[in-house]
């Protein structure tokens, strides 16, 4: 049973994959991804969809609708927030304003190269990926038109600004990939393993992705690709003109604010910080109230009203697509075959860099989350680790690549916030996947190995 189970997970995979390039809505598409591996893992439905773990027992054996449970209760407030946010700055002109201010910068030559680094400069600052696709994304908007560039290229910034170097790379980033092995009751090293080596390394993914949006640009305008907005999406504010819309600084204050808060919050050990979830709300919350306040002759019952609304409704959409694919993972989670995965993979004989490339990578895959993969890995080989350290393997250079090797494969086409960003972008995989695919999963792994190659040689 444990060989047909692992079969099953990768034909739910396969259809995951094949049901989003077809156009299959996240939750249609999961329950039956799920009864793909309900049924080859030998597993009673009804339980493996609704079951609710009992008091004493791991989160993870519950059901599909306890996995979407989970994540609506603890994304709510974050996707609602964000998305009012987002809306606010959009419905006042903040981001319009941006955006032709940032192409004025930079032409329209250089929008992609603009909009990568806007994306890690604030995921730097502590700004949650989620929170920055909606609040930047209209902003792209502006300058991809301004450069007549294809909506669905600007996954290829916005995913590699978002789930690169930030998440995985750079010392000190506050990710939760680059956090949880360096805590105390892991290997300790704290977030700001390796400098000199990090920085070498995220130099090279920076560089090998910059190439690669020339790359993409040109083969866009070649193929005679323009920019077109979302269909029924309002576009009054961002294309206005420049008159009507906000001066750029006040512009710029709300979206600036955002990882100053975050960063000074760290900084004074605010008691709201310990819980980073609720720190971005509060940080969204205020953000939105001081763009209204900056912008206050625009703003009356009825705009407050419809802005509220609007935002509401669309996190709200995009938390059901989270939702689903993480109900599918706690199907997966609590399947026969999974622990089966796991002992496998844990079981590898290879060297100690080698192993946590390839562990966490694995890992990080099937459970379509780097924090996720990273979780697992640690809480199962750290004393491992620990035993190579011992025998002379450089800790904190085992910590930066236990962190890149997260964000390897954690972006294969079923993972949950690929389905949530291109939902928002509304771009379908077919569209817009193989944007993602060069810039958060192809150029990484290569690094990431060269990584592992160099720290083998070295130590």
């Amino acid at each position: 049973m444990t060989t047909v189970g692992i079969i099953g997970f990768i034909a739910a995979i396969a259809v995951m994959i094949i049901g989003a390039y077809r156009g299959m809505k996240p939750i249609t598409l999961t329950i039956l991804a799920s009864f793909v591996v309900i049924l080859t893992n030998g597993m009673e439905i009804w339980p493996a969809l609704a079951r609710v773990p009992a008091f004493d027992e791991p989160l993870v054996r519950g059901g599909y609708a306890f996995g979407f449970g989970r994540a609506i209760n603890s994304f709510f407030f974050l996707f609602v927030a964000s998305s009012i946010y987002a809306v606010i700055m959009d419905r006042t002109g903040c981001t319009g304003s941006i955006g032709k201010q940032m192409v004025k910068w930079v032409g329209t030559k250089n929008v992609m190269v603009a909009v990568y680094f806007f994306t890690v400069i604030l995921t730097y600052g502590g700004v949650n990926l989620f929170v920055v696709f909606f609040a930047a994304l209209p902003i792209a908007y502006v300058m991809f038109k301004e450069a007549n560039l294809p909506r669905a290229l600007i996954m290829a910034p916005m995913g590699a600004g978002g789930a690169g170097i930030t998440m995985t790379t750079l010392p000190g980033t506050p990710s939760l990939t680059n956090i949880i092995p360096g805590r105390e009751e892991f290997l300790g090293t704290g977030m700001g393993s390796a400098p000199v080596f990090s920085l070498i390394l995220a130099v090279i993914i920076v560089t090998l992705t910059l190439f690669y949006f020339r790359y993409a640009e040109k083969a866009a305008r070649k193929n005679n690709e323009q920019f077109t907005f979302p269909v029924n999406f309002d576009a009054s504010a961002l294309t206005g003109e420049k008159a009507d819309l906000p001066h750029p600084v006040l512009a710029f204050i709300p979206i600036v604010f955002l990882p100053l808060f975050i960063l000074g919050s760290f900084a004074l050990k605010a008691p709201y910080a310990a819980d980073p979830i609720q720190l971005t709300v509060l940080a969204m919350v205020i953000g939105a109230v001081l763009c209204m306040a900056l912008n206050f002759k625009k703003v009356n019952g009825a705009a407050f009203k419809q802005w509220t609304t609007d935002g509401a409704s669309n996190g709200l959409m995009s938390l059901m697509a989270l939702a689903a694919i993480l109900g599918f993972g706690a199907v997966v989670q609590s399947a026969p075959a999974f622990q089966s995965v796991i002992s496998w993979v844990m079981g590898l004989d290879l060297s100690v860099y080698f192993k946590a490339l390839v562990s966490t990578g694995v890992i990080s895959g099937i459970v379509g989350s780097s924090s996720g993969g990273a979780q697992i890995v640690m809480e199962n080989l750290t004393p491992h680790f620990l035993a190579a350290v011992e025998n002379g393997a450089n800790i904190e250079v085992l910590h930066r690549i236990l962190a890149m090797s997260a964000g390897t494969l954690d972006t294969l086409p079923h993972v949950s916030a690929i389905f949530v960003f291109l939902g928002v972008l509304s771009c379908s995989h077919k569209e817009a996947y193989k944007y993602l695919f060069w810039g958060t999963l192809v150029i990484p792994t290569f690094v990431t190995i060269l990584a592992v190659i160099s720290a083998t040689i070295i130590w």
